[in-house]
Protein backbone atom coordinates (compact mmCIF):
# COMPACT_ATOMS: atom_id res chain seq x y z
CA UNK A 1 0.00 0.00 0.00
CA UNK A 2 1.44 3.55 -1.05
CA UNK A 3 -0.38 6.52 1.39
CA UNK A 4 -0.08 9.87 0.87
CA UNK A 5 -1.50 13.02 2.73
CA UNK A 6 -1.65 16.21 0.21
CA UNK A 7 -4.62 17.41 -1.25
CA UNK A 8 -5.38 19.06 -4.92
CA UNK A 9 -4.26 17.62 -8.57
CA UNK A 10 -0.70 19.12 -8.17
CA UNK A 11 0.01 16.06 -5.55
CA UNK A 12 -1.58 12.56 -6.21
CA UNK A 13 0.13 9.43 -3.56
CA UNK A 14 0.97 7.80 -7.45
CA UNK A 15 1.28 9.56 -11.10
CA UNK A 16 2.29 7.74 -14.44
CA UNK A 17 2.52 9.31 -17.37
CA UNK A 18 4.69 6.37 -19.08
CA UNK A 19 3.29 3.67 -21.28
CA UNK A 20 3.05 0.13 -21.07
CA UNK A 21 3.11 -0.45 -17.67
CA UNK A 22 1.09 -3.46 -16.04
CA UNK A 23 0.85 -2.97 -12.09
CA UNK A 24 -0.55 -5.47 -9.95
CA UNK A 25 -1.87 -5.55 -6.53
CA UNK A 26 -0.68 -2.28 -5.05
CA UNK A 27 -3.01 -0.24 -3.13
CA UNK A 28 -2.75 3.49 -3.82
CA UNK A 29 -4.28 5.96 -0.85
CA UNK A 30 -4.54 9.48 -0.64
CA UNK A 31 -5.47 10.18 3.16
CA UNK A 32 -6.18 13.68 3.12
CA UNK A 33 -9.89 13.88 3.57
CA UNK A 34 -9.70 10.57 5.95
CA UNK A 35 -12.21 10.40 9.11
CA UNK A 36 -9.97 11.31 11.45
CA UNK A 37 -7.91 14.07 9.58
CA UNK A 38 -10.89 16.86 10.42
CA UNK A 39 -8.95 18.38 6.94
CA UNK A 40 -12.08 20.61 4.64
CA UNK A 41 -12.98 17.99 1.65
CA UNK A 42 -11.15 19.23 -1.11
CA UNK A 43 -9.84 17.18 -4.38
CA UNK A 44 -7.09 14.43 -2.81
CA UNK A 45 -5.59 12.08 -5.83
CA UNK A 46 -5.01 9.28 -5.19
CA UNK A 47 -3.52 8.39 -8.77
CA UNK A 48 -3.12 10.30 -11.46
CA UNK A 49 -2.65 7.96 -14.89
CA UNK A 50 -1.80 10.07 -18.61
CA UNK A 51 0.16 7.45 -20.37
CA UNK A 52 -1.30 4.86 -23.26
CA UNK A 53 -1.29 0.88 -22.74
CA UNK A 54 -1.73 0.70 -19.15
CA UNK A 55 -3.17 -2.02 -17.37
CA UNK A 56 -3.90 -2.16 -13.50
CA UNK A 57 -5.12 -5.50 -11.86
CA UNK A 58 -6.15 -6.35 -8.32
CA UNK A 59 -5.23 -2.81 -7.68
CA UNK A 60 -7.24 -0.35 -5.13
CA UNK A 61 -7.73 3.51 -5.13
CA UNK A 62 -9.16 5.26 -2.21
CA UNK A 63 -9.52 9.22 -1.21
CA UNK A 64 -12.74 10.74 -0.74
CA UNK A 65 -12.84 13.63 -3.96
CA UNK A 66 -11.01 13.25 -7.00
CA UNK A 67 -9.43 9.54 -6.23
CA UNK A 68 -8.91 8.10 -9.28
CA UNK A 69 -7.44 10.89 -12.28
CA UNK A 70 -7.80 8.63 -15.67
CA UNK A 71 -6.23 11.58 -17.61
CA UNK A 72 -5.77 10.11 -21.01
CA UNK A 73 -4.73 6.99 -22.94
CA UNK A 74 -6.20 3.52 -23.19
CA UNK A 75 -6.50 1.40 -19.60
CA UNK A 76 -7.75 -1.52 -18.57
CA UNK A 77 -8.55 -1.67 -14.83
CA UNK A 78 -9.35 -6.03 -13.73
CA UNK A 79 -10.41 -6.97 -10.82
CA UNK A 80 -9.88 -3.80 -9.01
CA UNK A 81 -11.62 -1.70 -5.75
CA UNK A 82 -12.00 2.17 -6.69
CA UNK A 83 -13.59 4.28 -3.38
CA UNK A 84 -14.76 7.78 -2.95
CA UNK A 85 -17.57 10.15 -2.63
CA UNK A 86 -16.95 12.99 -4.97
CA UNK A 87 -16.29 12.47 -8.71
CA UNK A 88 -13.99 9.50 -7.83
CA UNK A 89 -12.87 8.66 -10.83
CA UNK A 90 -12.62 11.34 -13.71
CA UNK A 91 -10.55 12.03 -16.40
CA UNK A 92 -10.34 11.94 -20.04
CA UNK A 93 -9.26 8.02 -20.74
CA UNK A 94 -10.17 5.61 -23.11
CA UNK A 95 -11.20 3.02 -20.29
CA UNK A 96 -12.46 -0.21 -19.42
CA UNK A 97 -13.44 -0.95 -16.02
CA UNK A 98 -14.34 -4.50 -15.84
CA UNK A 99 -15.51 -7.30 -12.87
CA UNK A 100 -14.32 -4.09 -10.22
CA UNK A 101 -15.47 -3.15 -7.48
CA UNK A 102 -16.72 0.79 -6.79
CA UNK A 103 -17.70 1.62 -3.31
CA UNK A 104 -19.26 5.06 -2.61
CA UNK A 105 -18.72 6.00 0.70
CA UNK A 106 -21.43 8.64 1.36
CA UNK A 107 -20.69 8.29 5.33
CA UNK A 108 -17.98 10.77 4.61
CA UNK A 109 -20.19 13.52 3.20
CA UNK A 110 -22.36 16.46 4.86
CA UNK A 111 -26.03 14.77 5.98
CA UNK A 112 -28.18 15.27 2.86
CA UNK A 113 -25.31 15.27 0.42
CA UNK A 114 -25.23 13.11 -2.79
CA UNK A 115 -22.01 11.50 -4.43
CA UNK A 116 -21.07 11.50 -7.96
CA UNK A 117 -19.33 8.36 -9.00
CA UNK A 118 -17.88 9.73 -12.49
CA UNK A 119 -17.15 12.72 -13.85
CA UNK A 120 -15.90 11.98 -17.33
CA UNK A 121 -14.05 14.47 -19.66
CA UNK A 122 -14.50 13.81 -22.98
CA UNK A 123 -14.25 17.31 -25.49
CA UNK A 124 -15.62 17.01 -28.89
CA UNK A 125 -17.94 14.30 -30.46
CA UNK A 126 -14.29 12.92 -32.38
CA UNK A 127 -12.81 12.03 -29.01
CA UNK A 128 -13.00 8.16 -28.24
CA UNK A 129 -12.60 8.45 -24.80
CA UNK A 130 -14.94 7.21 -22.24
CA UNK A 131 -15.53 4.97 -19.42
CA UNK A 132 -17.14 1.87 -19.80
CA UNK A 133 -17.98 -0.26 -16.52
CA UNK A 134 -18.60 -3.80 -17.27
CA UNK A 135 -19.19 -6.61 -14.73
CA UNK A 136 -18.71 -4.28 -11.78
CA UNK A 137 -20.08 -4.37 -8.30
CA UNK A 138 -21.30 -1.20 -7.25
CA UNK A 139 -22.11 -0.38 -3.15
CA UNK A 140 -21.40 1.89 0.07
CA UNK A 141 -23.60 3.86 1.85
CA UNK A 142 -25.50 7.10 1.41
CA UNK A 143 -26.69 8.11 -2.36
CA UNK A 144 -24.61 8.78 -5.37
CA UNK A 145 -25.23 9.68 -8.98
CA UNK A 146 -23.64 7.40 -11.30
CA UNK A 147 -21.80 10.88 -12.83
CA UNK A 148 -21.74 14.21 -14.21
CA UNK A 149 -19.92 15.69 -16.85
CA UNK A 150 -16.60 17.25 -16.24
CA UNK A 151 -16.49 18.23 -19.80
CA UNK A 152 -19.77 18.57 -22.76
CA UNK A 153 -19.23 15.48 -24.56
CA UNK A 154 -18.60 12.94 -21.46
CA UNK A 155 -19.41 9.59 -22.20
CA UNK A 156 -20.04 6.67 -19.55
CA UNK A 157 -21.49 3.30 -20.17
CA UNK A 158 -22.22 1.23 -17.27
CA UNK A 159 -23.02 -2.83 -18.49
CA UNK A 160 -24.46 -6.01 -16.42
CA UNK A 161 -23.53 -3.66 -13.67
CA UNK A 162 -24.56 -5.26 -9.75
CA UNK A 163 -26.01 -1.87 -8.45
CA UNK A 164 -26.87 -1.38 -4.53
CA UNK A 165 -29.71 1.15 -3.28
CA UNK A 166 -27.45 3.81 -3.44
CA UNK A 167 -28.34 5.06 -7.23
CA UNK A 168 -30.00 7.88 -7.00
CA UNK A 169 -33.35 7.67 -8.96
CA UNK A 170 -32.48 10.59 -11.32
CA UNK A 171 -29.15 8.22 -12.26
CA UNK A 172 -27.20 11.14 -13.40
CA UNK A 173 -26.64 15.12 -13.26
CA UNK A 174 -26.25 17.50 -15.91
CA UNK A 175 -24.17 20.06 -13.56
CA UNK A 176 -22.68 23.00 -15.73
CA UNK A 177 -23.82 21.47 -19.15
CA UNK A 178 -28.08 22.29 -18.62
CA UNK A 179 -29.55 22.75 -21.41
CA UNK A 180 -26.89 20.68 -23.69
CA UNK A 181 -27.69 17.39 -21.86
CA UNK A 182 -28.12 16.18 -25.65
CA UNK A 183 -24.05 16.22 -26.53
CA UNK A 184 -23.46 13.74 -23.39
CA UNK A 185 -23.60 10.12 -23.51
CA UNK A 186 -24.61 8.59 -20.74
CA UNK A 187 -26.34 4.90 -20.26
CA UNK A 188 -26.87 1.78 -18.98
CA UNK A 189 -27.48 -1.52 -19.82
CA UNK A 190 -28.33 -5.01 -18.20
CA UNK A 191 -27.89 -4.01 -14.97
CA UNK A 192 -28.98 -5.99 -11.42
CA UNK A 193 -30.00 -4.69 -8.08
CA UNK A 194 -32.29 -2.48 -6.51
CA UNK A 195 -30.62 0.35 -7.66
CA UNK A 196 -30.97 -0.46 -11.30
CA UNK A 197 -34.29 0.58 -11.59
CA UNK A 198 -34.28 2.95 -14.67
CA UNK A 199 -38.28 4.32 -14.72
CA UNK A 200 -37.41 7.32 -13.11
CA UNK A 201 -33.84 8.04 -14.71
CA UNK A 202 -33.08 11.82 -16.34
CA UNK A 203 -34.94 11.85 -20.43
CA UNK A 204 -31.62 12.68 -21.50
CA UNK A 205 -29.80 9.04 -20.98
CA UNK A 206 -29.13 7.57 -23.88
CA UNK A 207 -30.67 4.17 -25.07
CA UNK A 208 -27.72 2.61 -27.16
CA UNK A 209 -28.77 -0.10 -29.41
CA UNK A 210 -27.03 -3.73 -28.81
CA UNK A 211 -24.57 -2.94 -31.84
CA UNK A 212 -23.39 0.17 -29.50
CA UNK A 213 -23.30 -1.57 -26.67
CA UNK A 214 -21.42 -4.35 -28.06
CA UNK A 215 -18.86 -1.83 -29.67
CA UNK A 216 -17.83 -0.19 -26.41
CA UNK A 217 -17.99 -3.45 -24.22
CA UNK A 218 -15.64 -5.27 -25.96
CA UNK A 219 -11.90 -5.98 -25.45
CA UNK A 220 -11.38 -3.74 -28.88
CA UNK A 221 -12.55 -0.96 -27.52
CA UNK A 222 -9.51 -0.41 -25.66
CA UNK A 223 -7.70 -2.97 -27.58
CA UNK A 224 -8.54 -2.68 -31.73
CA UNK A 225 -4.33 -2.12 -32.39
CA UNK A 226 -3.83 -5.83 -30.01
CA UNK A 227 -1.50 -4.05 -27.32
CA UNK A 228 -2.93 -6.20 -24.24
CA UNK A 229 -1.49 -9.26 -26.11
CA UNK A 230 1.82 -7.55 -25.92
CA UNK A 231 2.03 -7.57 -21.75
CA UNK A 232 3.95 -9.82 -19.96
CA UNK A 233 0.94 -10.90 -18.19
CA UNK A 234 -2.44 -12.28 -19.63
CA UNK A 235 -5.83 -10.99 -17.89
CA UNK A 236 -8.49 -11.86 -20.62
Amino acid sequence: MVVWNEPYLVSPTFSSSADNIVVQSISFVNSYNSPSSKNPRVPAVAAMLSGDKCVFHKCGFSSVQDTLWDAAGRHYFKDCVIEGAVDFIFGNAQSLYEGSSIRFLGELLEPGIAGFITAQGRENPNDSNGFVFKNCNVYGKGTTYLGRPWRGFSRVLFYNCQFSNIIHPSGWDSWNFVGKEQLITYAEHGNNGPGSDTSKRVKWEKKLDDGTVSKFTSMSYINSDGWLQTMPTKYF
